[in-house]
This record gives C-alpha cells, sequence and structure tokens, in this order.
C-alpha cells in the first residue's frame, strides 16, 4: 500500500486517464460558460469549450473554496487510510492554495488523525502536472510522504514554463496586457512568449511576429534553459488550447534538437484556458531557471 495519497487541482491539466491510473484525487476549480457552470466531475468537452469561446463566449472561473477542500481532503485520507500530499495551483494566480492550507490546518487543529502537507507548486497547466508527475514516481516508487514534499519543494522552481498564445485579447481580458498592445498586436501578428517566474506570476518574456516563429522560439528557449538538467529530462510536457497540430510541431522540435522523444500531450484545461484562450502552446520541462 502507498505511504501516502497525492491531490492536485484541475489546473494540473492531466489527462483524466493519468489521474485514474495514479488514484490521483482533483480539486476542482470551477468555470462558468454561457451562465452554466462546471467542474472536474461535471465538465463540459475541452473542444466544445474552446468552439464556444472562439464564438465570442467568455469564461468565467472560481478557486477552490475552503469547504470543500476540508471535504476532499477528509475524505481521500479516510478513504485511501493515507496521509495526502497536495500540490497546489500557483499562489500567483490564484488563492487556491490558501484555501487548501486553511483547509488542512482546520483539520489538524481539530485532531484528524492523517498529517495532510500543502505545497505552493507556484506552477500552472502542465507545469503543475509535471511536479505531479515527478511526485507520482516517487511516491510509486517507495518514497516518504516528507521525502516527497522535500523533492518538490527544492525543485518546484526548476519547472520551467513557456509558452505562446495566438490572441493576445484574452490576455488583455485578464490583465495580463494592455489594450493597445492587444490590438496592436493582433494587428501586425505579433505572438508573446510568456513564462511563469518563480513568483507563480505570468509574465511576458519577449515577442516574435508571426506564429510558426513564436513555436520556434518556444524550443529555442529551452535550449537556454535547460543547462545541466538536460539529462533529467526523460518526458517532456506539451499543452494546447485546442491545437495538437502545433504541438506536436513542438514536440518535433524538441525530439529532434535535444534527442527527447517521451512526451505527454494533453488540453490546456477549461479553467487556464478561461484565460489563455484557443491556440496556446505550453512547453514544460526541468531547466536551470525559469
Amino acid at each position: 500500500m502507498k505511504q501516502f495519497t497525492i491531490t492536485t487541482d484541475t489546473t494540473a491539466d492531466l489527462p483524466e486517464s493519468y489521474v485514474n491510473e495514479h488514484n490521483l484525487r482533483i480539486l476542482s476549480l470551477t468555470y462558468t460558460l454561457d451562465g452554466v457552470t462546471y467542474d472536474w466531475e461535471h465538465p463540459l468537452d475541452v473542444r466544445e469549450f474552446y468552439d464556444k469561446m472562439r464564438s465570442g463566449s467568455l469564461p468565467t472561473t472560481s478557486q477552490v473554496n475552503p469547504e470543500t477542500a476540508k471535504r476532499i481532503l477528509k475524505e481521500t485520507a479516510e478513504k485511501n487510510q493515507t496521509d495526502i500530499l497536495h500540490i497546489a495551483f500557483s499562489s500567483g494566480l490564484s488563492g487556491s492554495y490558501d484555501s487548501v492550507r486553511i483547509a488542512a490546518g482546520e483539520l489538524e487543529d481539530e485532531g484528524f488523525p492523517f498529517r495532510i502537507i500543502v505545497i505552493d507548486s507556484l506552477c500552472a497547466s502542465l507545469g503543475e502536472g509535471l511536479l505531479v508527475h515527478k511526485a507520482v514516481a516517487m511516491c510509486e516508487n517507495g518514497a516518504s510522504l516528507d521525502e516527497t514534499a522535500k523533492w518538490v519543494e527544492e525543485n518546484k522552481l526548476h519547472i520551467v514554463h513557456n509558452f505562446t498564445v495566438d490572441d493576445l485579447n484574452h490576455l488583455y481580458r485578464g490583465g495580463r496586457v494592455s489594450k493597445t498592445a492587444a490590438v496592436l498586436g493582433s494587428v501586425i501578428n505579433i505572438k508573446p512568449i510568456l513564462h511563469v517566474d518563480d513568483e507563480g506570476h505570468l509574465i511576458p518574456l519577449s515577442k516574435v511576429r508571426g506564429r510558426k516563429k513564436s513555436l520556434i522560439a518556444l524550443v529555442d528557449s529551452m535550449e537556454k534553459q535547460m543547462g545541466s538538467y538536460r539529462s533529467e529530462n526523460d518526458i517532456v510536457f506539451i499543452s494546447h488550447g485546442d491545437s495538437l497540430e502545433d504541438a506536436q510541431y513542438v514536440a518535433d522540435l524538441v525530439q529532434e534538437r535535444f534527442g527527447i522523444d517521451s512526451f505527454l500531450i494533453n488540453y490546456v484545461g477549461s479553467t487556464i484556458g478561461a484565460h489563455s484562450g484557443p491556440g496556446t502552446i505550453a512547453l514544460f520541462y526541468l531547466g536551470e531557471y525559469r
């Protein structure tokens, strides 16, 4: 039996098949579209979600609340009879980490018999997912809760997130770029390269003109940032906003340039996709710096 159970958020963007295979428990950040609210248990098909966004629907999102987090943590620990390691969505992008931390603290104060360690991943999308994947591997190979939590804390800032978007207006809606930048970028076909910094915030890195150049720029950045961690990248994660062909193009570039041939490719989930929009491509790997 495993020594502990790993929980995380919908924002880790891991495939349902992966979640089920590794017995993960997911806390939902909900999203509302056209007056209907969805979550992990009751989702909208992700392709339909992006089609609605392309048609002009504007989704909104909500963080995990402490009451829901407390219920799920309690249920999970009691069902599995294990301690819990929760790897949370970046506190720089959501209050969900604080909600789970509060919930875990309340359970501890009430004398709950299982330990719950909550880690602010400072990661998003499949960057959070990659961190979870590393923790899952440690857990399944017999590492203890404390050993795994220590590794996650010490290595979370080595999870590199680089991404580009196809439409700057979605980032403008989320306050990530100015209205002028969004309008001008759309007119002259400027594509931004962004990343998640050490505080877990979305930060622009550079700009290129044209979609293909933006995808190549993601891989160019990878070459610079991997450094001594190159050998640690036995698998690379790529997420996409309903742009599988472009995600595969990036994977092919990575394989050609670095010889890496193992990838997990999945959609940018609806919670994050609500802010990044259709056409987002994000590349995640281990590197010396973000």
